[in-house]
């Protein structure tokens, strides 16, 4: 199978592309340290720019691909942003159905977050961006995927519209689909065995930035929601999964991990904690009384709950390499929607193929 990526970042949806068997013949970013990153781990083919310079040079690939994907920029969206309509940024889905439309590929990837499918805001939008894609002689439809339901240890909830080259009229269910792809993933504990102690060894990138205990806490009914500690820096929940990994971690947004609690086996103070204050009416500490075994998570230990090989070399500053990471569509979550895309790409007759995977369907009325 033949493909370009879009929007490519460090490669974290083509890593999990190229695991599947598919060739990347070319693909695309904007940042200079994500494409150093692509090119040292996945391969030379990478072009740096903006994507509306490349255009012309793409019609070359028209009708000789079977896969286009790629993560279009998202902060226009996202929760996490300033939902702005106008964010230029929000202009590349366009740019990414341009090109869907232009070279006629046999199918096609695009990832966002979980906003652009769920939210009623951008509800108008999303029926505009399938309409376009269904003009351009597509099946399609989108589904939100969690990351922790294929083998990635993070509670990452993203957006996929996905299509396929044939009758328009036909809306395949892509959350059936992607069932028989499913993988318990691990938990942050068993998924951080791989590494050192922060610090040491293959682990030695530490986040410094300071952490302070808020004295007027947000509560949820779990430890790892709401708001302990000043700033967005979440705790991680060890025996289970993480939050969402953002793209603004290198600062007081890096996700907290108890030392204790992950390399001796100890009581989650956090836990402990957010229960006397919840359930025991105890007071919040003051921020000087942060335990000194509370920390941030590692670029490494960033990487890993992403999914990334242990050996996947970043290039750049820390703030850029988690940036990139945060950024990235997390590579065994990719590897399972290339798995099911490939296996629907199989049988020449794309719609009894997909009839028989089996897929629910519905007709346009």
């Amino acid at each position: 199978m033949k493909a370009i990526s879009l929007f490519s970042g460090a490669g974290g949806l083509d890593l999990g592309f190229k695991e599947a068997g598919v060739d990347i013949l070319w693909a695309n970013d904007f940042n200079k340290d994500a494409c150093a990153t692509y090119n040292s781990n996945i391969g030379q083919h990478i072009e740096c720019g903006d994507i509306n310079h490349f255009k012309a040079d793409l019609k070359s690939y028209k009708n000789k691909l079977d896969i286009i994907f790629g993560g279009p920029p998202c902060q226009g969206f996202s929760v996490a942003g300033k939902m702005n309509p106008d964010d230029e940024r929000s202009e590349h889905i366009w740019n990414f159905a341009e090109i869907v439309d232009s070279l006629q590929p046999k199918a096609f990837v695009m990832e966002n977050v979980k906003a652009l499918g769920q939210l009623k805001k951008w509800e108008p939008l999303k029926d505009k961006l399938l309409e376009k894609f269904r003009e351009s002689g597509y099946m399609v439809n989108y589904a939100i995927l969690n990351a922790s339901d294929y083998n990635v240890p993070q509670a990452r909830e993203r957006v996929f519209f996905i299509g396929f080259k044939g009758n328009p009229s036909i809306i395949p269910d892509i959350e059936e689909m992607m069932k028989k792809y499913k993988v318990i993933a691990p938990t942050v504990r068993e998924s951080l065995k791989v590494l050192d102690k922060a610090g040491t060894g293959n682990n030695k990138s530490v986040c410094k930035a300071k952490i302070t205990i808020t004295a007027n806490p947000i509560l949820r009914k779990s430890p790892y929601a709401g708001m302990l500690f000043n700033g967005a820096g979440r705790p991680v929940k060890l025996d289970g999964y993480c939050a969402t990994l953002p793209a603004s971690m290198g600062g007081n947004k890096t996700p907290i991990i108890d030392e204790i609690a992950l390399y001796e086996n100890g009581d989650s103070w956090i836990e402990s904690y957010h229960k006397g204050i919840r359930e025991n009416g105890e007071q919040p500490l003051s921020y000087q009384e942060a335990p000194k075994f509370l920390r941030r998570l590692t670029v490494e230990e960033a990487a890993i709950l992403q999914s990334f090989p242990i050996d996947y070399s970043f290039k750049g500053s820390q703030s850029s390499i988690f940036k990139q990471i945060g950024n990235a569509v997390p590579p065994k979550l990719g590897l399972s929607v290339a798995k099911m895309v490939l296996e629907c790409l199989k049988d020449s007759n794309l719609a009894n193929n997909i009839l028989n995977i089996p897929v629910q369907l519905r007709l346009i009325s």
